[in-house]
Protein backbone atom coordinates (compact mmCIF):
# COMPACT_ATOMS: atom_id res chain seq x y z
CA UNK A 1 0.00 0.00 0.00
CA UNK A 2 1.59 3.95 -1.18
CA UNK A 3 -0.59 5.58 1.54
CA UNK A 4 1.51 6.22 4.67
CA UNK A 5 1.60 8.22 7.39
CA UNK A 6 4.48 10.81 7.31
CA UNK A 7 6.32 11.83 10.56
CA UNK A 8 7.05 15.36 11.63
CA UNK A 9 9.19 17.07 10.32
CA UNK A 10 10.10 18.46 13.89
CA UNK A 11 9.04 17.15 17.58
CA UNK A 12 5.69 17.83 18.62
CA UNK A 13 6.78 20.72 21.12
CA UNK A 14 9.35 22.24 18.30
CA UNK A 15 6.10 24.97 17.40
CA UNK A 16 5.79 26.30 20.79
CA UNK A 17 4.58 28.72 22.01
CA UNK A 18 3.22 29.32 18.70
CA UNK A 19 1.21 26.08 18.81
CA UNK A 20 1.36 24.15 21.76
CA UNK A 21 2.81 20.31 22.12
CA UNK A 22 -1.25 19.28 23.62
CA UNK A 23 -2.27 21.03 20.12
CA UNK A 24 -0.01 19.31 17.93
CA UNK A 25 -0.38 15.66 19.80
CA UNK A 26 -3.91 16.80 19.37
CA UNK A 27 -4.03 18.14 15.69
CA UNK A 28 -1.22 15.22 14.04
CA UNK A 29 -1.78 12.70 16.70
CA UNK A 30 -5.79 11.98 16.47
CA UNK A 31 -7.21 13.94 14.19
CA UNK A 32 -5.18 13.92 11.23
CA UNK A 33 -4.27 9.93 12.20
CA UNK A 34 -7.96 9.42 11.93
CA UNK A 35 -8.14 10.61 8.37
CA UNK A 36 -5.14 7.84 7.66
CA UNK A 37 -6.89 5.23 8.99
CA UNK A 38 -10.33 6.05 7.63
CA UNK A 39 -8.47 5.67 4.08
CA UNK A 40 -6.59 2.82 4.90
CA UNK A 41 -9.75 0.95 5.95
CA UNK A 42 -11.43 2.20 2.72
CA UNK A 43 -9.08 1.40 0.35
CA UNK A 44 -7.92 -2.12 1.40
CA UNK A 45 -9.24 -4.87 -1.25
CA UNK A 46 -10.16 -2.26 -3.69
CA UNK A 47 -9.07 -0.79 -7.03
CA UNK A 48 -7.47 2.14 -4.80
CA UNK A 49 -5.09 0.24 -2.73
CA UNK A 50 -2.14 0.44 -4.51
CA UNK A 51 -2.51 3.90 -5.64
CA UNK A 52 -0.74 7.16 -5.18
CA UNK A 53 -3.25 9.38 -2.41
CA UNK A 54 -3.09 12.12 -4.61
CA UNK A 55 -4.51 9.45 -7.51
CA UNK A 56 -7.13 8.53 -5.03
CA UNK A 57 -7.93 12.16 -4.66
CA UNK A 58 -8.71 13.47 -7.77
CA UNK A 59 -10.62 9.86 -9.04
CA UNK A 60 -12.42 10.08 -6.03
CA UNK A 61 -13.21 13.99 -6.38
CA UNK A 62 -16.87 14.81 -7.39
CA UNK A 63 -18.01 10.67 -7.21
CA UNK A 64 -20.89 10.92 -4.76
CA UNK A 65 -20.37 7.04 -3.75
CA UNK A 66 -17.31 8.00 -2.90
CA UNK A 67 -17.52 10.96 -0.98
CA UNK A 68 -16.57 9.65 2.21
CA UNK A 69 -13.41 8.48 0.87
CA UNK A 70 -12.48 11.85 -1.23
CA UNK A 71 -13.00 13.42 2.15
CA UNK A 72 -10.36 10.89 4.60
CA UNK A 73 -8.12 10.72 2.23
CA UNK A 74 -7.93 14.86 1.06
CA UNK A 75 -8.16 15.35 4.44
CA UNK A 76 -4.74 13.01 4.75
CA UNK A 77 -2.82 15.02 2.32
CA UNK A 78 -3.68 18.41 3.42
CA UNK A 79 -2.09 17.52 6.96
CA UNK A 80 0.82 16.28 5.38
CA UNK A 81 1.34 18.86 3.24
CA UNK A 82 0.00 21.76 6.37
CA UNK A 83 2.94 20.16 8.13
CA UNK A 84 5.78 20.76 6.19
CA UNK A 85 4.83 24.58 5.99
CA UNK A 86 5.67 25.22 9.26
CA UNK A 87 8.81 25.03 11.17
CA UNK A 88 10.19 26.69 14.38
CA UNK A 89 11.19 30.37 13.96
CA UNK A 90 9.33 30.51 10.65
CA UNK A 91 7.31 33.17 9.13
CA UNK A 92 7.94 36.83 8.25
CA UNK A 93 8.61 37.94 5.27
CA UNK A 94 9.94 35.26 2.33
CA UNK A 95 13.34 35.46 -0.06
CA UNK A 96 14.24 33.97 -3.27
CA UNK A 97 11.96 32.98 -5.77
CA UNK A 98 8.93 32.85 -4.10
CA UNK A 99 9.16 36.88 -3.22
CA UNK A 100 9.80 37.79 -6.49
CA UNK A 101 6.80 36.06 -7.63
CA UNK A 102 4.73 37.95 -4.50
CA UNK A 103 6.35 41.03 -6.13
CA UNK A 104 5.02 40.45 -9.19
CA UNK A 105 2.11 38.71 -8.83
CA UNK A 106 0.59 39.98 -5.65
CA UNK A 107 1.98 43.41 -5.04
CA UNK A 108 4.52 42.31 -2.27
CA UNK A 109 4.65 41.02 0.91
CA UNK A 110 2.79 42.85 2.60
CA UNK A 111 -0.36 42.72 0.62
CA UNK A 112 0.11 39.39 0.11
CA UNK A 113 -0.22 39.12 4.29
CA UNK A 114 -3.22 41.13 4.31
CA UNK A 115 -5.16 39.00 1.60
CA UNK A 116 -3.84 35.52 2.54
CA UNK A 117 -5.15 36.55 6.34
CA UNK A 118 -8.41 37.66 4.89
CA UNK A 119 -8.84 34.60 3.01
CA UNK A 120 -8.21 32.16 5.48
CA UNK A 121 -10.51 34.63 7.97
CA UNK A 122 -13.01 34.63 5.97
CA UNK A 123 -13.21 30.82 4.88
CA UNK A 124 -16.86 30.39 7.09
CA UNK A 125 -17.02 27.11 8.72
CA UNK A 126 -14.12 24.47 7.98
CA UNK A 127 -11.35 24.69 5.28
CA UNK A 128 -8.06 25.69 4.38
CA UNK A 129 -6.34 28.79 2.60
CA UNK A 130 -3.43 28.03 -0.57
CA UNK A 131 -1.01 29.94 -1.87
CA UNK A 132 -0.98 28.66 -5.54
CA UNK A 133 0.74 28.59 -9.02
CA UNK A 134 -1.90 28.36 -11.85
CA UNK A 135 -1.53 29.63 -14.97
CA UNK A 136 2.41 30.65 -14.57
CA UNK A 137 1.17 32.95 -11.67
CA UNK A 138 0.76 33.27 -8.41
CA UNK A 139 -2.82 33.35 -6.51
CA UNK A 140 -4.44 32.92 -3.33
CA UNK A 141 -7.97 30.73 -2.45
CA UNK A 142 -9.73 28.97 -0.24
CA UNK A 143 -11.28 25.77 -0.05
CA UNK A 144 -14.21 24.10 2.35
CA UNK A 145 -14.04 21.46 4.69
CA UNK A 146 -11.65 18.52 2.86
CA UNK A 147 -11.35 20.19 -0.68
CA UNK A 148 -7.93 21.17 -1.74
CA UNK A 149 -6.14 22.72 -4.85
CA UNK A 150 -5.12 19.03 -6.46
CA UNK A 151 -8.76 18.39 -8.15
CA UNK A 152 -8.05 21.76 -10.34
CA UNK A 153 -5.08 22.85 -12.33
CA UNK A 154 -3.24 24.75 -9.91
CA UNK A 155 -0.21 23.85 -8.00
CA UNK A 156 -0.29 24.59 -4.26
CA UNK A 157 2.43 25.92 -2.55
CA UNK A 158 0.90 27.04 0.74
CA UNK A 159 -1.62 26.20 3.29
CA UNK A 160 -3.03 27.50 6.62
CA UNK A 161 -5.84 25.12 8.30
CA UNK A 162 -8.50 26.62 9.80
CA UNK A 163 -10.77 23.50 10.93
CA UNK A 164 -11.26 24.84 14.87
CA UNK A 165 -9.46 22.12 15.54
CA UNK A 166 -6.29 23.46 14.36
CA UNK A 167 -6.00 26.61 16.64
CA UNK A 168 -9.04 26.18 19.35
CA UNK A 169 -7.03 25.01 22.23
CA UNK A 170 -4.33 27.84 21.80
CA UNK A 171 -6.16 30.38 20.18
CA UNK A 172 -10.14 29.56 21.46
CA UNK A 173 -12.50 31.54 18.95
CA UNK A 174 -9.95 33.97 17.28
CA UNK A 175 -8.75 32.48 14.10
CA UNK A 176 -7.24 35.91 13.17
CA UNK A 177 -4.92 35.85 15.53
CA UNK A 178 -3.67 32.11 14.97
CA UNK A 179 -3.75 32.95 11.03
CA UNK A 180 -1.20 35.91 12.03
CA UNK A 181 0.80 33.74 13.90
CA UNK A 182 1.46 31.31 11.05
CA UNK A 183 2.22 34.23 8.97
CA UNK A 184 4.44 35.90 11.18
CA UNK A 185 6.45 32.66 12.99
CA UNK A 186 5.67 29.20 11.41
CA UNK A 187 5.51 28.97 7.66
CA UNK A 188 8.49 27.58 5.94
CA UNK A 189 9.19 29.53 3.48
CA UNK A 190 12.39 26.62 2.11
CA UNK A 191 9.31 24.31 1.40
CA UNK A 192 7.37 26.99 -0.52
CA UNK A 193 10.50 28.19 -2.67
CA UNK A 194 11.31 24.09 -2.94
CA UNK A 195 8.00 23.18 -4.51
CA UNK A 196 8.21 26.29 -6.06
CA UNK A 197 11.08 24.91 -8.17
CA UNK A 198 8.94 21.63 -9.22
CA UNK A 199 6.06 24.08 -10.44
CA UNK A 200 6.65 23.83 -14.20
CA UNK A 201 9.08 26.53 -15.11
CA UNK A 202 8.30 29.04 -12.34
CA UNK A 203 11.69 29.85 -11.41
CA UNK A 204 13.09 30.89 -14.81
CA UNK A 205 9.64 32.88 -14.71
CA UNK A 206 10.85 34.39 -11.52
CA UNK A 207 14.26 35.01 -12.31
CA UNK A 208 12.18 37.33 -15.08
CA UNK A 209 10.44 39.04 -12.04
CA UNK A 210 12.75 41.98 -11.71
CA UNK A 211 12.75 42.66 -15.33
CA UNK A 212 9.10 43.38 -15.94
Amino acid sequence: MKVSFPPLPYRQDALEPVLSQEAMELHYGKHHRAYFDNTVKMIEGTEFEDSEIEDIIRRSAGQSKLKKLFNNAAQHWNHGFFWECMRPGGGGEPSGAIAELIDRDLDGYDNFRKVFKQTAVDQFGSGWAWLVMKGGELDIVSTPNGDNPLTTDARPLLTVDVWEHAYYIDYRNKRPDFVEAFLDKLINWDKVNERLATAGGSNRKAAKAGSR
